[in-house]
């Protein structure tokens, strides 16, 4: 990497800016700018994508605008080894792209049996109802890895795009203390 794009990506990694390709070009972007850009995906389908945005959001408040499927589609797109994923901390086996297509297509499946219909059609309530199920590892109609453990992998996914951010922080009252910090705001 020559010393002009290393002091561009080290410039974006310091504001919480990813890689993302707008019109054949990368760009550093927040989840939530290309959520909100409406950025094409490059590992998930339009499918996958939404019953991640409706599981992000339904975990955790403020997940989809804050560009869960984003985040998560931008990572399982870069080598195993500089993956941001919860799935990399817990050691699941790369690709990570197989895990969450996996995990989400039990989610489909399952939503699919109990209630007949895809996750992200769910009223809140029974999108909650399913998720409580899920986490105690009850959804009969489950094929895929094991439900709890999904749950604390997506729950962690929208809790770092919605509160990992400076942003995030404010919002919960608590200051922000970066080791090295952002030179603008996210």
């Amino acid at each position: 990497m020559d010393e002009i794009q290393r002091r561009a990506f080290m410039k974006g990694a310091a504001i919480g800016a990813l890689a993302f390709t707008v019109g054949g070009a990368e760009v550093m972007l927040t989840p939530r700018q290309a959520q909100a850009q409406n950025i094409p995906l490059r590992t998930l389908t339009p499918e996958q994508a939404a019953t991640l945005d409706a599981m992000g959001e339904a975990l955790v408040p403020g997940a989809k605008a804050a560009g869960i499927t984003n985040f998560v589609d931008q990572q399982l797109s870069v080598p195993a080894e500089q993956a941001l994923l919860e799935a990399r901390i817990m050691n699941v086996r790369p690709p990570y792209a197989n895990f969450y297509r996996a995990a989400l297509g039990a989610i489909e499946g399952a939503s699919l049996g109990k209630f007949s219909k895809a996750f992200a059609a769910l009223s809140a309530t029974e999108q909650h109802d399913f998720i409580d199920l899920m986490r105690q590892n009850k959804l009969d109609a489950w094929k895929g890895p094991g439900a709890p453990f999904v749950y604390f992998l997506l729950r962690t996914d929208a809790v770092d795009v919605v509160y990992g951010t400076m942003d995030g922080y404010a919002h919960l009252g608590v200051p922000y203390q970066p080791h090295i910090a952002p030179t603008q705001s996210w």
